[in-house]
């Protein structure tokens, strides 16, 4: 589970642990209209390792806000009001971030509230998404790789489309990188894989090791286009969750954890596709690095409290959908132990399968 992708480089990295305690005996708060040493190290780090030309940033607490300013940013760049999202998109729970996911049970409650203007097409359709156009498009905004969604990886060809498509109606590109960033999908940025830059950034969730934090990259001239003081936040930015980012993008590359993503998830889906082969209650694997999806072919509810008795915590997409999100510390050891309890559980699950099935005859 990995704290839904968030502790990417463990618990209590010494070094994490380290920043944070020297920095908490300097200075915890100083506001974004104020200099700060820390935010100003951790500002050039992000804008070393972005993908090219993103080189201005705002930071913030969490990967919804930074969605929120990139669908601000791309409205008042563009002039125009419209956003392309993708269906099993998900962007986060906050009113804009909100409008731009798909989840009827995330939206419903809230329908009230939800932006009008953002329409939905499917993920990999680029005619999808040309019959969606209109000249009053703002921006697309969409996953390298569907997190939440099912782990979905962009189909090749895809992203450039997309890319092509922006370039050509002068509409801003949006990738939400909150869960593929820093390293996860064994490149820095998942949108690496494909060699497509958008236009903005979002990034989140690994960001802190633990820390809340989140920051919004762009081009200079797109994002130049907020005023000051016209998009802020009270703590994004502050030293102590700067500090914190600041160590964590040192680890990923000192200890180089992208590197280590692409091949054990390498081992890893090979170890998983070996259980699709066995059991027939499985389906497919996805993914890529250590960003991995097993599709199932029933409810995995059990399955899932079964591995947590068995001392293996694993994440959910959806309900037929098992998500792997690991630390890109974790050992092979570990990984292997892992296919063991679901081995086991499978194993237990077929029986049960099996034993209902003869109970209806």
């Amino acid at each position: 589970m990995g704290g839904y992708g968030v502790s990417l480089v463990g618990h209590c990295h010494p070094k994490i642990v380290s920043a944070i305690k020297e920095q908490c005996e300097r200075l915890i708060a100083c506001h974004g209209s104020l200099y700060n040493d820390k935010r100003a190290e951790l500002l050039e780090k992000l804008v070393e390792i972005a993908p090219r030309g993103l080189s201005k940033v705002f930071l913030c607490n969490s990967g919804a806000e930074a969605v929120e300013c990139a669908i601000k940013v791309a409205v008042k760049y563009t002039g125009k009001s419209e956003i392309i999202s993708m269906v099993r998109g998900f962007h986060g729970k906050t009113i804009g971030a909100l409008s731009a996911t798909w989840s009827q049970k995330y939206r419903d409650p809230f329908k009230s509230l939800l932006n009008p203007n953002f329409k939905f097409v499917p993920f990999g359709r680029l005619d999808k998404v040309e019959e969606a156009l209109t000249e009053n498009v703002a921006a697309i905004i969409v996953e390298p790789i569907q997190g939440e969604g099912g782990v979905y990886v962009a189909p090749n060809g895809f992203l450039e489309g997309l890319r092509k498509i922006c370039d050509e109606k002068n509409i801003v590109l949006i990738f939400d990188e909150v869960q593929t960033g820093f390293g996860r999908t064994g490149k820095m940025w998942a949108s690496e894989h494909w060699g497509v830059t958008p236009d903005i950034m979002c990034i989140g969730k690994a960001m802190g090791g633990g820390l809340p934090i989140g920051a919004t990259l762009a081009r200079e001239d797109v994002m130049n286009v907020l005023k000051v003081g016209e998009h802020t936040s009270t703590f994004g930015g502050n030293p102590l969750a700067c500090a914190a980012a600041s160590a964590v993008i040192d680890v990923i590359i000192e200890e180089r954890l992208v590197e280590r993503a692409w091949n054990l998830g390498n081992k890893f889906k090979t170890m998983l596709q070996r259980l699709v082969e066995e059991s027939r209650i499985l389906r497919e694997v996805r993914g890529l690095g250590l960003m991995l999806g097993l599709e199932t072919r029933v409810d995995i509810y059990d399955i899932l409290m079964k591995a947590l008795g068995k001392g293996v915590i694993l994440l959910y997409s959806g309900r037929n959908v098992i998500r792997f999100l690991p630390p890109l510390v974790i050992e092979l050891e570990q990984i292997e132990r892992v296919i063991q309890v679901l081995r086991e559980v499978l194993l237990e699950e077929k029986k049960k399968l099996l034993i209902s099935n003869s109970g209806c005859r």
